[in-house]
């Protein structure tokens, strides 16, 4: 079985959250191909406010001036991929650091002009995420993407994930977040969505910002292939076991 982890910044951000999942997803490499995407925001704001580079953001998207560019190869490539990586070694596996620049991992292309250097994923190439989890490994992507031509680019790491998961076979992507679920217009959790009910959410103005964001990529990853999207908070202790034992928390999300 192939599954991708898609794990949210904030829960990067404190070490015991961070070892704690670490651990719980080393459990699963035992029986389980696994690939981990993570993001890095909470991160990447503290760096560019301490050297008092100011933070611009267009429909919730983060503009990626050269400057700001550098900083997310820094940040995400760097650092949050190196802390995470140290944290899986910690937990007994063997992690590799990639990024979506590795071997053509995953190509973007500019989102917008008014964005800079942001890139949506147009396509993904696999084999080196097959290659590293046939032998073993376990793959942990930063959300920065490239092109033939040299480029980088910043992505959101949600896309990345479903973009990733769909090329490599993914039967499960689990979206761990600092939210219980996908809430309706109540405000109650939905523990099953179809598609066409999450893409409602989105139309209704009910999903915004990032649960938008998680629920277009869960939508987009559907389509593509992956049978079935869990979002799920991360700060629960054994979430990843619990969810890949199919028990019911968070939102499921199936074709």
């Amino acid at each position: 079985m192939k599954v991708l982890i898609k794990l949210g910044g904030s829960l990067l951000d404190c070490v015991e959250t961070r070892e704690r999942l670490a651990r719980e997803i080393s459990e699963i490499t035992k029986r389980t191909q696994a690939v981990v995407v993570h993001g890095g925001g909470k991160q990447m704001n503290r760096f560019l406010q301490e050297r008092g580079i100011e933070s611009r953001f267009v429909n919730g998207l983060r503009v990626t001036t050269p400057e700001v560019l550098d900083a997310v190869l820094k940040v995400f490539a760097g650092s949050v991929n190196a802390g995470l990586v140290s944290a899986f070694r910690k937990a007994g596996v063997q992690p590799v650091g990639l990024s979506g620049l590795d071997a053509g991992l995953v190509d973007a292309e500019p989102l917008n002009p008014e964005l800079g250097h942001v890139g949506k994923p147009v396509r993904s190439d696999p084999r080196l995420l097959e290659l590293l989890t046939g032998s073993g490994y376990l793959p942990v992507v930063a959300c920065v993407a490239g092109d033939a031509q040299g480029a980088a680019y910043n992505v959101n790491g949600d896309q990345m994930a479903a973009a990733c998961a769909a090329a490599f076979g993914a039967e499960k992507l689990l979206f761990l977040t600092d939210v219980d679920g996908v809430r309706d217009g109540g405000g109650t959790i939905r523990p099953r969505l179809t598609a066409a009910e999450a893409a409602a959410l989105i139309q209704d103005g009910v999903a915004t910002g990032g649960m938008q964001a998680k629920l277009e990529a869960a939508i987009n990853a559907l389509a593509n292939g992956v049978r079935e999207i869990v979002i799920a908070p991360g700060s629960c202790p054994g979430i990843v076991g619990t969810l890949m034992a199919n028990e019911v928390i968070g939102s499921r999300l199936v074709s």
